[in-house]
């Protein structure tokens, strides 16, 4: 995988004195995804410029190699060549999935499984997509009812609604389909990524509410990047002209959001200042508002000609729903633990089902530190007690391992277990936080 190798346990130094730092974060992991979906449907080709490499993205460039397509990562410049040995006229029969039968391992990335089974759709064949044991217990089964309203033969191997998924394609008919959204946003943005291709114009529609509506808007301006059409006929509502090809070129990778947000929350823990470049408010990641959060509790934000700054300062608790920035709950839970009163976060259910339930295991190892916390099913209250360091446990999560960071800034003795889970999105994710000593 990556050159970056990781101890068992990782006692965090605290800090000596306040940073002021300017940091570079690699590639979105989400935005990676999507664009490398997106390049395996150009036409002839197509590279993406500024992709991450971390173990979500190379199980994806694993994925699409095994799918047929010709693949060239050239990970010391962030670019992914997509290419088909075929002639375009490949394309022009609706052959859009090389080969005809694959076996896929995503490991626990919950984009691959979810894009892969949508575009294995667009294929003539017999696919299985398969991970680790906690991406068995992942839902995927409101993505495979909405693809069978499409003509799609997907099943859940076990018929738990959970992966394996098998698919049994014939192409992607389009017509008309109704889909949920209120446990994973991914689902919709599966077949917004395909649907295009689709033999007819597709209408989908959203049933009840819809979680991490920025990740819809995050592919929504990708595929208008590439000059794919999708109507947006009224909220949750979305017409797609079926029948529709772009010709390739280049897709960009901003840097993570989710990933600088570790940064800035040390800025707002250490009373330091802290600026990521390459981020700016107009980005298509919601989790770039992180720092408004920050700025209700106290520190000045400032964007730069750089990036986007956060300055330190005292902090107070907050009431806040995350439910469209959820990726950085575990960031402010790890904040909280150094703000004056409480800290509410609210209508985050769908996180429990994440690469861990993350409202559980944010609870657990917050009280482990010394917090008070008050768990509920849509989230948790944080009050801040006298903190001290001890072992933490990261559930094989790698936000987990990040946010806890955090707290081992201030307080000695914080020990993270696993470090090496930060593979998943952040591999030097270490290297670069010792950065912050300066």
């Amino acid at each position: 995988m990556s050159d970056f190798s990781y101890p068992t346990e990782l006692l965090i130094a605290p800090l000596t004195k306040v940073p002021s730092v300017t940091v570079t974060v690699p590639g979105s992991k989400s935005i990676t995804n999507r664009a490398l979906v997106l390049a395996a449907l150009a036409s002839p080709d197509c590279t993406v410029v500024g992709a991450l490499r971390s173990e979500d993205t190379e199980v994806m460039v694993d994925s699409l190699s095994r799918l047929g397509w010709t693949v060239r990562p050239d990970w010391s410049r962030g670019d992914v060549y997509i290419g088909r040995d075929q002639s375009d006229e490949a394309i022009e029969d609706e052959d859009f999935v090389p080969s005809g039968q694959a076996e896929l391992f995503v490991g626990n990335s919950g984009t691959t499984i979810r894009f892969l089974t949508a575009l294995v759709s667009l294929g003539e064949g017999t696919y299985r997509l398969d991970g680790v044991a906690r991406m068995r217990e992942r839902p995927i089964g409101d993505l495979l009812d909405a693809l069978g309203q499409l003509g799609v033969d997907a099943q859940s191997e076990f018929g738990n609604g959970c992966p394996p998924v098998v698919v049994h394609a014939n192409g992607l008919r389009g017509g008309q389909v109704r889909i949920r959204a209120d446990i994973s946003s991914q689902f919709l943005s599966s077949l917004l990524l395909v649907c295009p291709f689709a033999r007819n114009e597709t209408w989908i529609e959203v049933t009840g509410p819809m979680v991490s509506e920025p990740y819809v808007e995050m592919t929504l301006s990708l595929l208008r990047m590439v000059d794919l059409q999708i109507e947006v006929v009224s909220p949750g509502r979305y017409r797609i002209p079926g029948r529709q090809r772009y010709c390739g070129g280049s897709i960009g990778v901003e840097p993570d959001a989710s990933s600088a947000s570790y940064f800035w929350a040390a800025a707002a823990v250490t009373g330091g200042r802290v600026t990521v470049t390459g981020l700016s408010r107009k980005s298509v990641q919601g989790d770039v508002r992180f720092v408004d959060v920050l700025g209700q509790m106290g520190c000045r934000v400032e964007e730069c000609e750089v990036g986007i700054t956060v300055h330190g300062s005292p902090l107070r608790g907050v009431d806040v729903d995350m439910n469209d920035i959820s990726d950085t709950v575990m960031t402010l839970g790890a904040v909280a633990c150094f703000a004056e009163g409480p800290t509410t976060i609210r209508n985050v259910a769908h996180i429990r089902h994440k690469e861990t339930d993350r409202i559980a295991a944010l609870a657990t190892e917050l009280r482990k530190l010394g917090a008070e916390v008050e768990e509920r099913p849509d989230g948790l209250t944080i009050t801040p007690r006298p903190l001290q360091g001890c072992a933490v446990d990261t559930y094989n999560d790698h936000r987990m391992a990040m946010s806890l960071a955090l707290v081992g800034l201030k307080v000695p003795g914080v020990v993270i277990r696993n470090p090496g889970c930060v593979a998943k999105t952040y591999p030097g994710f270490w290297q670069d936080w010792e950065g912050l000593s300066g």
